[in-house]
């Protein structure tokens, strides 16, 4: 594909002008931009950069939540080949030091209070930084030499712009498919974080073979919830919806999801598979309080469904009399789902983890179709994907039309194509050891081809248990079949070079009070079960009825619940929701020997 990001933006602000582009709500506010806004803005944002005296090839660090100043600082960054480095809002102040300070950041766009004091914090470790520039000033200290407003940055663009109105468009121009876009710094929990680095040829590789797929188009509606620091996010979400021309809605936050789904009514979205996970778990739960004949319905629909939905994906039609059950069982039960999720949706990314069958098979026989697929930071998101009229479900899909992908005689699967990177920012040694000589991603994740070319990932290569018995097992296989049972939130389950698994577990404690009062147990409030006797055998028979699906060797033979519920902010979950096991099991080391005592 030709060109860069920024022509792209341009090109759509002369395309689509006036008409709306993005949409953010704050405060239960909606405030949005049209195409000529959102260029205009990177224009102010790039040349007020330029007039602090970032160029081409220098960093800017951009610490905020998802708002329009956000978007507009992205392009306005990367428009004047400079690279935009983001950062989690729930970091700590010294690890954003160290990316500020590896990255060699010039700037630091800080999104209010919070932000700005976590910069300063690190200020004499950050040698490179000349400017700290806040988007929200509220409550801000903005006395030191050092701290600007987003606002007077966006004065000096416009000043420039007037005195140099061809600038910003000619910078643009200058910006080549090699030259970075972004630098993405990945978990660093087996070391200092490593940042990715994306070049815009590495983004458009992925927008072109996106494209070639017909997934959306100008009419297109999304809501969006997960962090744009987040790769997936930034490149399927962002950048080629600015591509395609999709009207695009920031929801204001987590809680607030699934009222902006409702208000904003999404044709097509980006998810993760946990968030499908708990949409699934909330709707078993509220079935479960509903009278027997309602359930008996409930289960009857859903065998309906999975039947449609396997022959959908076989490329067979329906027989008459499928066709008419499932026509009622559509309007008794499928129906609420997809008017839950706005009523328009067609297809739902839940990309990044293993998906359970039934889930993928019960948003399908909504007539959402459920979007499994495959990637990482290292290229650029998505490496394989299913299709709209090519999917197998429980599998990641085929690879994209950028990119090739092989497994390597122990099982890890290889990417290369425009979409990986060429390494890590100042880490070459590192560099090395992830991607092969002839451009070879080695991705550390664990997979199969079917015979029918969809990849099947197993497991990760560094996650891979191996008891003391010499059984090799892949830990998410196991997880991912405990929490089809909405009463566990999160299991974690470990045994590396030990005699038998156990488990740490988050309840879900809506699905805890259900089943405590359903077993007739009294209590005030749910988070008192949690360290009761007669609630544990109820988690301990749910454990059981899962352990007969599994081999002697996997099934989970002690279990701790952890009554703190693991998230991004506590360090035990990533922005995707996908459990942090190696912090878990360091957090909670000692409820993990208490499970061992033969082996203390």
């Amino acid at each position: 594909m030709e060109g860069n990001l920024g022509q792209i933006l341009r090109n759509q602000a002369k395309r689509f002008g006036s008409r709306l582009a993005v949409e953010k709500r704050m405060d239960g506010v909606w405030r949005g931009i049209s195409w000529q806004e959102y260029y205009e803005g990177a224009r102010t944002v790039g040349l007020g950069l330029y007039s602090l005296g970032v160029r081409k090839g220098d960093r800017v660090s951009l610490l905020s939540q998802n708002r329009l100043e956000w978007i507009i600082a992205d392009l306005g960054i990367i428009s004047i080949g400079a690279v935009t480095v983001p950062h989690y809002t729930t970091l700590p102040a010294h690890e954003i030091g160290y990316i500020i300070s590896n990255s060699e950041s010039k700037v630091f766009i800080a999104e209010d209070r919070t932000a700005l004091n976590k910069a300063l914090q690190i200020l004499d470790d950050c040698p490179t930084l000349t400017r700290i520039v806040v988007i929200d000033t509220k409550e801000c200290d903005m006395s030191k030499d050092i701290v600007m407003s987003f606002d007077d940055l966006r004065k000096l663009g416009s000043d420039l712009a007037k005195k140099e109105p061809v600038l910003f468009d000619s910078l643009t121009d200058s910006v080549t498919h090699d030259d970075l876009a972004t630098i993405n710094y990945t978990s660093g929990t087996t070391g200092p974080p490593k940042g990715a680095m994306i070049s815009h040829g590495n983004v458009l590789a992925v927008i072109g073979a996106l494209d070639k797929m017909k997934w959306a188009d100008e009419n297109d509606v999304s809501v969006a919830f997960l962090p744009l620091s987040h790769v997936f996010q930034r490149v399927a979400g962002h950048f080629f919806a600015m591509y395609v021309g999709i009207y695009t809605y920031y929801t204001e936050s987590f809680d607030t999801i699934v009222e902006d789904i409702q208000t904003k009514r999404p044709t097509v979205l980006l998810a993760v598979p946990r968030v499908c996970e708990k949409v699934y778990a909330k709707i078993l739960g509220q079935v479960k309080t509903q009278p027997a004949w309602k359930q008996r319905v409930f289960h009857w629909a859903v065998g309906i469904g999975a039947e449609v939905s396997k022959l959908g994906e076989e490329k067979k039609p329906l027989p008459m009399l499928l066709n008419l059950k499932y026509k009622v069982a559509y309007k008794m039960v499928f129906e609420k789902l997809r008017l839950a999720l706005g009523g328009r949706t067609r297809w739902m990314v839940a990309s990044g983890a293993p998906l359970a069958r039934d889930i993928a098979d019960f948003f399908n026989a909504a007539q959402i179709f459920l979007i499994e697929g495959y990637g990482m930071t290292e290229c650029s998101a998505p490496a394989t994907l299913n299709m709209l009229d090519d999917y197998k479900f429980g599998t990641a899909g085929k690879p994209l039309s950028c990119n090739e992908v092989k497994i390597a005689p122990d099982g890890e699967i290889f990417i290369r194509g425009g979409n990986v990177i060429k390494g890590y920012w100042k880490m070459p040694e590192q560099t090395r050891e992830a991607i092969t000589p002839d451009g070879w991603l080695m991705s550390g994740d664990i997979g199969e081809f079917d015979k029918d070319g969809f990849l099947k990932i197993t497991d990760r290569k560094k996650d891979l248990i191996i008891t003391a018995g010499g059984k090799n097992i892949a830990p998410q296989n196991i997880e991912g079949l405990f929490k089809e049972n909405p009463l566990f939130e999160q299991f974690v389950v470990i045994g590396d070079m030990k005699k038998y698994l156990v488990a740490l577990i988050n309840i879900n404690l809506e699905e805890a009070a259900r089943c405590a009062a359903q077993a007739g147990l009294t209590f005030s409030k749910p988070e008192e079960l949690l360290d009761r006797d007669d609630f544990k055998a109820l988690v301990e028979k749910a454990i059981a009825e899962k352990n007969t699906h599994l081999g002697n060797y996997e099934t989970i033979k002690y279990f701790r619940i952890v009554t703190q519920t693991f998230s991004e902010d506590t360090g035990e979950l990533t922005p995707s929701l996908k459990v942090k096991r190696k912090v878990v099991m360091k957090k909670y080391d000692n409820l993990i020997e208490n499970m061992y005592p033969k082996e203390v």
